[in-house]
């Protein structure tokens, strides 16, 4: 038959690939019900504790009751409702610049940025760790497309020797699976030396980076000269759901005339920007959060270092422990959720061959106990772990 669908579901399976979709049966939060069973989670985005904060939710509740459920239709027919409008103003004002634009979620944001952008004789350079949205978006633009070396300017110098037409240069702003930033200074160099563009996709990088949350732009000080176009999103440290672009009056009027993502999408629900907004206005205000996060990771990185795990670089919420073999990290979270303790095994091809993890990431919702108790599970398990016979 000509989809034998049936042979390469079962060869995933025997490379210890496969995915499945654990149920979540409580709302997001340190705590959780999966699949039945009571777990203390650590392998959610929601960095700031704002999910199922209760000002949030209230904020939809009374968002849903004057503004309904629903977008009803495109923005650029009748769905572009005054929360909607108030959310834009408002992340244009938190990334320092004249516009941003709403976008439903992060992939259709950075799929029609790009595509808006470049086309056909012109050159999108990108990050070899980028995110699967942004490359996808690099391969659909139609433009010449290639990738330098991870994190590496002089690497992306090079390549930008070779450009043609108008160039675009993509990043994350935080790896999503290694937990490290881009070197944001350097890549803008490059990039403006050459009259490139820079683009930062910064979705894990709001909320947890910057002195008011203002993401690894912020962190770096760094104008919207250097970063022309700059990519967030809303479900992680904002706690709720979509996605934004934010840059000059003349990029955002672009994708509204040129992003097929944007044109051809029903609105999110203006509920959900009116939570949005509340989400916003508690990231700006209690600067706790980002603190007692910190606190946090430093915690766990001092702990870790003493358990003898191999932690990648990354002072970010995401904090990798690198396992190397797929069998050994689905091994190493199962032994966890034993435990009452769910870490997610993240495998390739998320992550190159020979890279398994586990990806644990922290928030300002999880206490100081809690990670301690993390600590002292993953010990437990890593020397289990290394008497048992070879699960490969």
């Amino acid at each position: 038959m000509p989809f034998d669908l049936a042979a390469r579901l079962a060869a995933r399976r025997a490379d210890n690939l496969y995915r499945q979709r654990p149920l979540l049966e409580s709302p997001q939060g340190p705590d959780v019900l999966v699949d039945g069973q009571p777990l203390l989670a650590f392998c959610n985005n929601d960095y700031l504790g704002l999910a199922n904060h209760p000002q949030v939710i209230e904020a939809w509740r009374a968002g849903a009751a004057r503004w309904g459920v629903g977008g009803g239709a495109s923005h650029l027919v009748i769905g572009h409702s005054s929360p909607h409008h108030a959310l834009e103003e408002a992340l244009a004002d938190l990334t320092g610049r004249p516009r941003a634009l709403l976008f439903t979620t992060g992939y259709m944001a950075n799929l029609g940025a790009v595509t808006a952008l470049v086309g056909q004789g012109d050159t999108v350079l990108q990050d070899r760790l980028n995110h699967a949205s942004l490359l996808d978006a690099g391969l659909l633009s139609g433009a010449r497309f290639n990738r330098y070396l991870h994190n590496d300017a002089r690497s992306l110098a090079h390549r930008l020797e070779k450009a043609i037409g108008n160039t675009l240069v993509v990043t994350d702003g935080v790896f999503s699976m290694d937990g490290d930033i881009a070197d944001l200074p350097a890549l803008a160099r490059e990039a403006k030396a050459k009259g490139a563009w820079l683009m930062v996709d910064d979705a894990h990088g709001f909320g947890p980076l910057g002195a008011k949350g203002g993401g690894v732009v912020e962190h770096f000080g760094l104008s919207p000269d250097d970063v022309p176009v700059l990519v967030g999103t809303l479900g992680k440290a904002f706690g709720t759901a979509g996605a934004f672009v934010a840059g000059s009056e003349e990029l955002i009027e672009s994708l509204i005339q040129f992003a097929r993502p944007y044109i051809y999408t029903t609105s999110q629900p203006p509920a959900l920007a009116c939570a949005t907004l509340k989400s916003l206005e508690l990231l700006r205000s209690e600067h706790w959060r980002r603190e007692h996060l910190q606190g946090l990771i430093r915690q766990f990185r001092q702990g870790a270092e003493q358990i003898g795990l191999q932690l990648m670089d990354s002072f970010t919420p995401i904090q990798p422990i690198l396992i190397g073999d797929a069998g050994r990290a689905m091994r190493l979270s199962q032994m966890l959720r034993e435990r009452g303790l769910m870490v997610t095994a993240i495998r390739p091809p998320t992550v190159p061959a020979g890279s398994a993890r586990l990806r644990v990431t922290l928030t300002a919702a999880h206490s100081e106990a809690q990670v301690q108790r993390l600590l002292e599970a993953l010990a437990e398990c890593f020397a289990r772990l290394d008497t048992e016979p070879s699960h490969a």
